[in-house]
């Protein structure tokens, strides 16, 4: 890990669908002095903007360019496929892929699932250039369209609805940084959405070790009390206190009969 960065300020980027407001606030409570820029940036190009150094660290989608970018998962999200309210498909909680297999789904150019060949169903004639565009065309009911929950979230109609697709590919997110920039503010931010308190041992201010603690009040013994004691505990188990041996004539005789 390099030392703090030069930067006055830290540049997060984020893709569409993360909300990185819980975290900019617990940013802003710990570094009240180092001022946090977020930047919305397309999925797509998430990896180049980190690599270009046009932002110090991301929150992306996977995958990552894993050759010359850190990630550290933080969570998988459900996928959704987007209908018209009234669509056949509402009377389900959950569908599979299986069940929109009749279905145009639409697959548009920024898609984030990540299919292995292409969606379930029915392609279309041509693919929406952007996903706000293919939501556009399940209002017009012209197809349904799978993504991430908070996609759906972000693109919300009141015309249209999801329902939860127990079998499609699903998309995961990642705090993301390049791996030559590991710096003491990519560190704090790790810690932030790691869920670490302030004062964690594994951050980098760890609390000062803890002084050594002093035996309680009236407990300590002087020398000579412990001397004293080691005396005594020896004459007892000798039997007594030992007699001294009277010297030639000096021993008291018996005493006199009156």
């Amino acid at each position: 890990m390099t030392g703090s960065e030069d930067r006055p300020s830290f540049r997060l980027a984020y893709v569409p669908g993360v909300t990185p407001d819980k975290w900019a606030r617990i940013w802003h409570e710990r570094l009240p002095d180092v001022p946090l820029s977020l930047t919305q940036v397309p999925a797509a190009g998430a990896d180049g903007v980190l690599l270009d150094g046009d932002a110090d660290a991301g929150l992306v989608r996977l995958p990552v360019d894993r050759t010359r970018l850190s990630a550290i998962p933080l969570y998988t999200e459900t996928t959704v496929v987007v209908i018209p309210k009234d669509h056949v498909v509402t009377a389900a909680d959950e569908v599979t892929a299986e069940d929109l297999a009749d279905e145009i789904v639409l697959h548009p150019l920024d898609d984030v699932l990540g299919w292995e060949e292409r969606p379930p169903g029915r392609p279309a004639l041509e693919r929406p250039a952007t996903t706000a565009d293919a939501v556009e065309l399940v209002a017009a009911g012209i197809g349904v369209l799978l993504m991430p929950l908070s996609l759906a979230r972000l693109h919300h109609r009141k015309d249209l609805t999801y329902r939860t697709v127990t079998d499609a590919p699903q998309s995961g997110v990642a705090l993301s940084w390049p791996e030559d920039a590991h710096t003491d503010r990519v560190e704090d931010l790790i810690g932030i959405v790691r869920g670490r308190t302030v004062n964690s041992t594994r951050g980098r201010r760890p609390d000062p070790a803890p002084a050594a603690r002093k035996p309680a009040a009236g407990k300590q013994q002087t020398g000579k009390q412990q001397s004293g004691k080691q005396q005594a505990g020896g004459a007892r188990r000798g039997g007594g206190t030992p007699r001294k041996k009277s010297g030639s004539g000096g021993g008291r005789g018996k005493p006199r009969r009156r």
